[in-house]
């Protein structure tokens, strides 16, 4: 197997980049980049299989002792300590109070693509190409595996994506003698016809709090606010034309109170979802299961439809949501892990499993390519043949979108800056340019040089 280098960019970034304050966690620096082992060998990667061993492994996915189970059967002798320490950002707040203690490190952890460069960067993940990772790429989908190859070094491997669709309420359309829209032209226009027929309904809401969709949404519409310039310079640029693009569409739909400001995930909004107050849900391909294990009581009535276009006959996805899972730097057990790592999230067995019984969307272009799998019926949907249309999207989605180092505290700030101007139908203009203040100013603080690509 190869050895890779890492840029000069990554050692850089390593070496500036600290922890978010704003996340509760005192500035810190993480154990760098360890040395890259002799030349590794799959066979020494299956001996490490083979060698009583016991990993932890952090991941709040349901129900993956199921998968893990399977694990453990093939190498017996590599025993799997599953915790659920939290998900997402408690997960994180956890691992980097770990981290900096220097005790309680898990081996392995799920990691989301948006947070996996804050932890590369600072040195606290593995790059797996010391492993040989890079020869796994065939397996994923090219925008999977876009979101673990930073500049030249893999940080994780695959474990799921979220390819964005529209699940709509095929009920209320159908009432309303309406169908989904396929351009956001047509979005506006049906927003337009629901509030007319039934000012009750909105055709969706627009969450204030929440950095992720409005990420997906900018990046479907061509904007690329973010990126890594060199070894000490970041982009940020939210006044790209993708990005206005963004803004001016949902200014409008804000202001003429087309949608309705609502957080997600609340106990208002699952009533709201439930009750067919809002049409359709902007989602990843992931959300059927979130709706079929909240709300089950409404199966049947929901359908997937593409993401609205911004050009007719030319569809263009984005990405929301997903994971990678990472072997930390500090792990005593490198290879069994990467081992773990890698069979969890590439072997069929172990990816159809996270599929039927924990609800991931595959990453892997096997499933993703398979007939079993593109065929399976989906109750939630109605039985509608889902699959095929996530895969569509999956194909569809854009290249070049990056996530900062310190994505983490982008998010944090979101509300007080973007989501200010959402909950006050004001122009989301002025939010850009207060959440771009915001972290120019944090990413100086941290070390780097900024540049507004302006």
């Amino acid at each position: 197997m190869r050895h890779s280098t890492r840029v000069t960019a990554i050692a850089a970034l390593s070496a500036v980049l600290l922890a978010p304050a704003a996340c509760g966690v005192p500035s810190q620096s993480y154990p760098g980049p360890q040395p890259p082992p002799p030349e590794v060998k799959a066979a020494d990667i299956e001996r490490a299989l083979q060698t009583k061993t016991t990993l932890t492994f952090w991941s709040w996915v349901p129900n993956l002792r199921k998968t893990v189970a399977l694990f453990e059967r093939k190498y017996p002798k590599i025993k799997v300590n599953l915790i659920d320490a939290g998900r997402s950002r408690v997960e994180y707040t956890k691992l980097r109070a770990a981290l900096k203690a220097g005790t309680g490190v898990p081996d392995v952890a799920q990691i989301e693509y948006f947070a996996l460069p804050r932890f590369a960067f600072s040195g606290a993940v593995t790059d797996l190409n010391m492993y040989g990772a890079e020869d796994l790429a065939r397996r994923f989908s090219p925008s999977a595996w876009d979101q673990v190859d930073l500049n030249g070094s893999v940080y994780a491997i695959p474990q799921d994506t979220g390819p964005m669709t529209m699940i709509y309420r095929k009920d209320v359309f159908d009432r309303l003698g309406l169908t989904p829209p396929k351009t956001w032209k047509e979005f506006v226009t049906v927003a337009e016809e629901i509030r007319r027929k039934d000012p009750r309904v909105f055709i969706t809401n627009v969450d204030p709090t929440d950095s992720g969709i409005a990420d997906s949404l900018i990046w479907q519409a061509g904007g690329r606010p973010f990126g890594i310039e060199n070894a000490t310079t970041i982009r940020i640029d939210l006044q790209d034309k993708g990005t206005r693009r963004w803004a001016r569409l949902w200014t409008r739909l804000s202001r003429e109170k087309l949608v309705e400001p609502a957080a997600n995930w609340t106990g208002p909004w699952w009533k709201n979802m439930a009750s067919g107050r809002y049409a359709l849900w902007i989602t990843g391909a992931w959300g059927p299961g979130v709706i079929e294990g909240a709300i089950p009581r409404t199966k049947g009535v929901w359908r997937a439809a593409p993401l609205p276009s911004w050009d007719a006959g030319k569809p263009v996805n984005a990405e929301n949501g997903g994971s990678g899972v990472s072997v930390l730097a500090t792990s005593g057990h490198q290879l069994a892990a990467y081992g773990f790592a890698r069979w969890l999230n590439s072997d069929p067995e172990a990816v159809r499993s996270m599929n039927t019984v924990s609800g991931v969307f595959p990453a892997t272009t096997g499933l993703l390519e398979s007939e079993e799998f593109l065929d399976v019926e989906i109750p939630i949907l109605g039985g509608q043949r889902a699959n095929r249309l996530f895969g569509e999207g999956s194909e569809r989605v854009a290249k070049g979108w990056q996530y900062l180092p310190f994505q983490l505290y982008a998010n944090s700030v979101f509300a007080g800056s973007v989501g200010r101007s959402l909950s006050h139908a004001t122009d989301l203009d002025t939010g850009l340019r207060a959440w771009e203040q915001r972290l120019a100013a944090y990413a100086r603080r941290q070390g780097f040089k900024v540049s507004s690509g302006q």
